[in-house]
């Protein structure tokens, strides 16, 4: 006797016919036609049966507050920041966690149950860190809520930013964040690094930094993360956010980081709305598409994950919570087509995400948490390019979501009655590659 099944799933390394038994909250079994009666049985005919989607980057303690106290209106990095200090003496505890609860309600409806988000720890008051960790607590039956202690208006360069950081990470914040190309000058961003990356090893923490989110080639902070992470030891535990300024380096330079970062086991974590959105602006043509180079960093072996950054804020005014829109665009931005690169990309936005932010017990195997995701879809291919519609999300063992099937009702006459989606995979998909 299980607690649930889920009958007659297709996964996303290709098998299909599947069943999926989950018993005390885990996967206790993985295999085709599973003989045994659960307290709840969920046929998912076919379809895509996932992990849930997890968000390597978010800033929750910002979202949904598009318009306050104004619009962006240059819709660059810098203007953001600034309006968002116009904001920060505005912000309540009570508001914020109203906010940021709505968001996670989108964010389990939508299968999204793991967040890394950064909290601006640059306030004196610390009131985004104490309404994250309110969230954090009461997300805590339906979402994996990890904290970034991130000193938004730079370490070194805001006043009392190192005190604040020790005070955010002993009220429990569960992550070092740094942003070096916000500081004065390049050797102060190193500083910046290097102290937050020593601040990590004392605390035995995990770092995520916003690393080099510029477009200038010169900005190489990320050079220093990996020799930082590789001093103490911090291999696999560290992530270079954003790294936009490696759109625009030379590709000699490259061929020399790439091997450092690869030495450091550097996660990197790419942001393709936000990312192709807030760079370039300086341009005028050729424009550059701002995201880092996703594909050579996995052809190096790198952990690659993507994130959401942004939802409706002084950053991005757009937003839907939907982790496989934000694999579609670094997909199309990062020219991934081939049926090879396209089921990379749905590992950025699960396993490498989970791998990203080190999320325990995830995955689709016996003793993995009983956290699924049913996909109106094939196939992760298909689920990118429909952004397959959540026919059910499961915590635990426990379906917290459902949805209807999307199909429209065709009035044409001669036409059939029903369009559903999900039903134009390619009979064939031919070779890989």
């Amino acid at each position: 006797m299980f607690d649930l099944i889920v009958r007659n799933a297709s996964l996303p390394d290709g098998r299909w016919g599947m069943d999926i038994a989950v018993s005390d909250g885990r996967i206790a079994a993985v295999e085709a036609g599973i003989v045994a009666e659960a307290g709840e049985v969920v046929d998912a005919a076919g379809h895509l049966v996932s992990p849930p989607f997890v968000d390597a980057h978010f800033h929750m303690d910002a979202t949904l507050s598009l318009g306050l106290p104004r619009l962006n209106r240059s819709g660059t990095l810098l203007e953001g920041i600034a309006l968002w200090g116009e904001l920060k003496p505005m912000l309540t505890v009570e508001a914020m966690v109203e906010r940021a609860l709505r968001y996670c309600d989108l964010a389990a409806a939508k299968g999204l149950l793991a967040i890394r988000s950064h909290v601006d720890v640059s306030d004196p008051t610390l009131r985004t860190a104490e309404a994250m960790i309110e969230v954090r607590q009461k997300v805590a039956p339906y979402i994996d809520l990890k904290l970034v202690a991130f000193p938004q208006d730079g370490y070194l360069r805001s006043p009392g930013a190192v005190e604040l950081m020790e005070r955010a990470l002993d009220m429990g914040l569960d992550v070092v964040g740094g942003i070096p190309h916000f500081e004065r000058t390049m050797a102060e961003g190193a500083e910046s690094v290097a102290a937050l990356c020593r601040i990590a090893a004392e605390r035995g923490l995990p770092v995520d930094m916003h690393c080099d989110e510029s477009d200038d080639p010169m900005s190489r902070h990320v050079e220093t993360l990996a020799r930082e992470t590789v001093r103490h030891g911090m291999q696999g535990r560290v992530a270079g956010s954003h790294l936009t300024s490696m759109h625009s380096m030379d590709n000699y330079y490259v061929s020399k980081l790439l091997p450092l970062m690869v030495e450091a086991d550097i996660r990197a974590i790419a942001n393709p709305l936000i990312n192709i959105t807030l760079q370039g602006r300086h341009d005028t043509y050729p424009k550059r598409r701002g995201q880092t180079r996703v594909p050579e960093m996995m052809a190096a072996g790198l952990c690659v994950a993507f994130g959401q950054d942004c939802m409706m804020d002084p950053w991005y005014p757009l937003g839907t919570g939907d982790m496989l829109d934000v694999a579609s665009m670094g997909l199309h931005v990062a020219q991934m087509t081939s049926r090879v690169g396209m089921r990379d990309v749905f590992d950025t936005v699960t396993v490498n995400a989970a791998k990203a932010i080190g999320l325990e017990g995830y995955g689709l195997e016996p003793g993995c948490n009983g956290d699924l995701v049913v996909l109106q879809a094939q196939d992760p291919i298909e689920a990118i390019r429909l952004r397959a519609n959540r026919l059910c999300v499961i915590r635990r063992g426990k379906v917290i979501a459902r949805s209807a099937p999307a199909v429209a009702e065709l009035m044409i006459e001669g036409r059939p009655g029903s369009v559903d989606p999900a039903a134009y995979a390619p009979r064939s998909a031919g070779p890989e590659g």
